[in-house]
């Protein structure tokens, strides 16, 4: 496929599902919003139909990595060239950008009674246990319910590895030609299962473009009382599911190929 393929297929994809995730999580958190408080099933259904969504779009144009670790595994795999590596991981932060910024406008209101509402309630903004992260970050970005650097770090790996070692053996029960449109919904279910059985700990990023894109648009969006973009734990969802990528890309060459 040609850069511009990769180009539009992974910033268009990537957009569409970070613009669906991070608004149902809006649609949770925020004042105002008819879904708020529905909690976490809701979730993580968000987040897998928003996979759904998004790789149906984009699977005919660049193949839908839509997520740095799923194109590291490929690449170990052998199913992507290391030469476009680059572009497609490009093409994921900006289009996780521009998902985040998309779901704050779809919002506007919300943030903006949300956060008013906040203000009038210093106490309740920060706590003793979260005063890295700001009051809606969770919005945008993942962050642990208990900061510990190594348990947080595996966490992001073992959920990584389940996605990435799913994807690479879709359809080995087929003469390994794939599953077609049937595999990704079947990657939405294990989305899914993912959020419900391991994204307790720290959120399920398993996506560094999904968490490191939104994180930088809350540090540049104009929300007054925001708080901090908690850069100190960013790494952790960044560097976690990379090594859980690269761990199942390499199994699948010892175990599958």
């Amino acid at each position: 496929m040609s850069n511009s393929d990769i180009i539009i297929g992974e910033v268009l994809g990537t957009a569409m599902l970070i613009l669906l995730g991070a608004g149902v999580c809006a649609a949770v958190t925020l004042k105002k919003s008819k879904a708020q408080n529905a909690g976490w099933l809701a979730i993580a259904f968000g987040w897998g139909f928003a996979v759904l969504t998004a790789a149906y779009i984009a699977a005919g144009i660049s193949g839908a990595h839509l997520n740095p670790a799923v194109t590291l595994g490929l690449a170990i795999q052998g199913g992507t060239d290391w030469a476009d590596v680059p572009l497609y991981i490009a093409s994921e932060l900006v289009g996780a950008m521009l998902g985040a910024f998309l779901a704050w406008v779809a919002y506007f209101s919300q943030f903006k009674v949300h956060m008013a509402d906040l203000a009038n309630q210093p106490e309740a903004v920060e706590g003793p246990d979260d005063a890295k992260a700001g009051p809606v970050l969770g919005i945008f970005s993942t962050g642990p319910e208990i900061r510990s650097t190594v348990p947080n770090l595996l966490t992001e790996i073992i959920g990584t590895f389940v996605l990435v070692i799913a994807i690479l053996t879709q359809g080995l029960n087929d003469a390994g030609n794939g599953l077609g449109t049937l595999g990704v919904l079947i990657t939405a279910l294990v989305v899914v299962s993912i959020g419900l059985s391991l994204g307790g700990p720290t959120g399920y990023a398993i996506n560094p473009a999904r968490d490191l894109g939104p994180r930088i648009v809350h540090a540049l969006l104009p929300l007054k009382g925001k708080g901090r973009s908690d850069w100190g734990y960013a790494w952790v969802p960044v560097v976690g599911p990379l090594i859980g990528a690269a761990l199942a890309g390499g199994l699948y060459n010892i175990a599958f190929a």
